[in-house]
């Protein structure tokens, strides 16, 4: 297994809708599960993978960079008959002084991911995207009573959509946001490029959902738009229910073909794909098996 240690979720506090693990800290269940690998016989290689190639003989070819005690970027070759990627994504954050620094704690995206810690709070929907924008606002509205739209570079809503909004008591800021401002509480507030300030507690975003799949360009594997209705929300490696891609032996699991899967969603996807594997590997080794034992060949079958 390589791995960089660049966890998506790593801003947040705790992992949710994992049953069993609900309230772990992303830290402590990546800890866990590396350990379990080890556990098992894996090793793992601190690093990153920046390309793959397929051999001659069908095995593929990974080049890793990682770093060691003599080395800020040494580089190790490593050959593998499969591949399973599950290297995840990044979010692109709207360009908006403040988001990055309380990403993952007070600015969100997520109501299902983070909706208890906030409920009754004071939450903020900062709109890029305005049918993204109106779903989030009318989400979080079953968490707090207090939500407010920010319009920023969303188009104007429709009579429909203020009325749904004036419906649910959601009121309407026009203006771009400038920044989100923080004390040493949390958040305090959002504040317009017109000097307006808007107290919050709490903001929601929608990023774009970037796949981190580059190194995987050499075989014809490129990420591809997805969308949400007619919303392009980021990228992602297409592939079949069982992770399978159209590249043979190389298979996907989590948010690098999900964009939208929790961690729970991206777990299971992983043991799925694991298993997928497994079988397309035993195919293989008794189609080799077969062609040695084929009439001609020394037999192995009791007397």
């Amino acid at each position: 297994m390589v791995d960089s240690g660049q966890a998506r979720n790593a801003p947040a506090g705790h992992v949710h809708n994992y049953l069993g693990r609900e309230g772990t800290p992303p830290a402590e269940l990546y800890r866990d599960g590396r350990l379990e690998v080890i556990g098992y016989g894996g090793q793992i290689v601190e690093g990153t993978v920046t390309g793959v190639q397929r051999d001659d003989d069908g095995m593929f070819r990974l080049e890793a960079a990682y770093s060691t005690a003599h080395s800020t970027r040494a580089h190790r070759v490593i050959r593998a008959r499969r591949l399973l990627v599950t290297s995840g994504l990044v979010d692109q954050l709207p360009d908006i002084e403040g988001l990055a620094e309380r990403w993952g704690k007070d600015v969100l995206h997520c109501p299902y991911c983070h909706g208890w810690e906030v409920r009754d709070q004071a939450i903020g929907i900062i709109a890029t995207n305005l049918t993204i924008a109106m779903h989030q606002a009318l989400l979080w509205r079953q968490w707090s009573d207090d939500v407010v739209l920010f319009l920023h570079t969303a188009q104007e809503p429709s009579a429909d959509q203020l009325e749904e909004l004036a419906a649910r008591g959601i009121p309407l800021v026009a203006g771009e946001v400038a920044a989100v401002e923080s004390g040493a509480n949390g958040l305090t507030g959002v504040r317009l490029h017109s000097g307006q300030m808007v107290p919050r507690q709490a903001v929601a975003i929608m990023t774009r959902l970037e796949a981190r799949a580059g190194f995987l360009a050499d075989l014809g594997l490129l990420a591809s738009e997805q969308y949400v209705g007619e919303v392009s929300i980021g990228t992602a490696i297409p592939a079949g229910p069982t992770g399978a891609t159209d590249v043979p032996g190389v298979y996907v699991a989590g948010n690098v073909t999900n964009p939208m899967a929790q961690v729970i969603v991206a777990a299971g996807a992983g043991l799925g794909a694991g298993a997928a594997i497994n079988a397309d590997l035993m195919a293989e080794d008794t189609r080799n098996a077969v062609e040695h034992y084929r009439p001609g060949q020394p037999s192995h079958s009791m007397q």
